[in-house]
């Protein structure tokens, strides 16, 4: 029998020792770098970058159900802070600010929406300044028509009777101003505030034909 040469041999020891310890060390499991507290603050900066952005109409709907939800996820850091980095705890600190900031915004909304509306405050809305209608000038009467106007094609599809209550009293004052100063106005412009008056008056009898063919 052919002995192999010890140089041989001590190779293939060699080789065998290397592919064992390499295996070794594939199979080892890898260590994570992110703590459990780390990945609730990446789902909390989600969860408050989420409810930020939502709209305020759905928002009002769950606010009890997303205060809770906050106060869960929050209470769940809180436990395990200690363990964050120095930027996670900063980062931490700056989601629980936006969030009771845009909290405190939302309530308020909320709190105004519930009291009833001023005839100066609908007026504000429809118009969008504020303006003394029965001093207004006749050449800023036009304009204040067409802004009437617009909001009303912009926003009829929403409207409350309320609403519609509200833009009637603006117009009616508006053409109380007009025929105090109508003379003061060219034909042209005239004209075309006959044209709004028109087209509001259209306006709103199609909404209450509307209202009548649901009601039956």
């Amino acid at each position: 029998m052919k002995k192999i040469p010890l140089v041989v041999v001590a190779s293939l020891l060699t080789l065998s020792a290397a592919v064992a310890q390499k295996t070794t060390s594939t199979s080892r499991p890898k260590v994570s770098t992110t703590s459990a507290v780390e990945r609730d603050l990446d789902m909390f900066s989600d969860w408050v970058n989420d409810k930020i952005d939502r709209a305020a109409a759905d928002i009002r709907r769950e606010k009890p159900r997303i205060n809770a939800e906050f106060e869960r996820q929050s209470k769940r850091i809180d436990k395990a802070v200690d363990s964050l980095t120095v930027e996670g705890k900063r980062e931490y600190d700056t989601q629980k600010t936006r969030y009771k900031k845009w909290s405190a915004k939302q309530d308020s909304l909320d709190q105004a929406a519930r009291q009833p509306e001023t005839s100066v405050q609908a007026q504000r809305r429809l118009l969008g300044e504020d303006v003394v209608i029965s001093r207004a000038r006749a050449t800023e009467l036009p304009d204040l028509y067409s802004r009437l106007v617009e909001t009303m094609r912009d926003k009829k599809k929403n409207w409350t009777a309320a609403d519609w209550s509200a833009a009637g009293a603006v117009l009616s004052n508006l053409n109380a101003r007009y025929e105090q100063v109508r003379t003061d106005l060219p034909l042209e412009e005239r004209l075309r505030i006959r044209t709004l008056q028109g087209e509001f008056r259209t306006l709103e009898k199609a909404r209450n034909v509307k209202d009548a063919i649901n009601e039956q």
